[in-house]
């Protein structure tokens, strides 16, 4: 049976779509707090890769956990880099995100992880470009595990990576399970400065990290 809008409560924020507020709604469901709250760093990594000023506004991180907030109508409880917003926050004007319309290919994934895998055939850099395929394995990997009861496996996870870039983007699978790539990097992540200054993009971000696993492997 399909799934329709029809009938189902209102998006919070009809910018990020309903497989976003979908997640969260989830996350609202997860009892241990700590894993609630790595989720929650992987969904704001998803939101500021699709975010049109996420390389532009050195307040964006912020701006996302404010929104990331808003969805779960102020009742999200996480470990996070800032504080929950007050409700005044509402009355901010929301950004277009230019969200696309089409047929998803696997919507337990849903339209945005799409979005990613063709902003990463586009990156030219080949440090960058790895560093967007390890992102969208982790997310990847988190949203099946939200949607199914069973495990995903490396190999499954990079498959689906490579069907939907027709091919462009690929990674050494031994290499993935060894290190494990497609793992959340959540409890490093918590440790580090969060402030907008030192957080500017995900994909740097994971750059650097794989530069250090680089480091320990050789």
């Amino acid at each position: 049976m399909n799934n329709y809008n029809t009938g189902r409560p209102p998006l919070i924020l009809k910018e990020y779509g309903r497989n976003i507020q979908n997640l969260v709604d989830y996350l609202k469901t997860i009892e241990d707090k700590e894993k609630r709250s790595e989720y929650a760093y992987l969904m704001v990594d998803l939101m500021k890769q699709i975010h049109p000023l996420a390389n532009e506004n050195v307040e964006i991180d912020q701006k996302l956990w404010d929104d990331l907030y808003i969805i779960s109508d102020f009742s999200l409880d996480v470990d996070s880099p800032f504080p929950m917003p007050s409700m005044d926050v509402l009355d901010r004007k929301p950004e277009p995100l230019g969200y696309t319309l089409g047929k998803v290919r696997y919507k337990h994934y849903g339209k945005n992880i799409e979005l990613l895998v063709q902003k990463a055939i586009k990156l030219e850099d080949p440090e960058e470009k790895e560093a967007a395929i390890i992102l969208i394995g982790k997310l990847m990997k988190t949203y099946h595990t939200i949607w199914n009861k069973d495990n995903i496996d490396d190999a499954t996870v990079l498959a689906n990576i490579q069907k939907l870039s027709d091919g462009q983007l690929d990674l050494d699978l031994k290499r993935i399970v060894e290190e494990n790539l497609f793992e959340s990097t959540y409890k490093e992540r918590r440790s580090k400065p969060t402030n907008g200054k030192n957080r500017r993009g995900g994909y740097k971000q994971n750059r650097n990290s794989n530069q250090n696993n680089r480091r320990r492997r050789n």
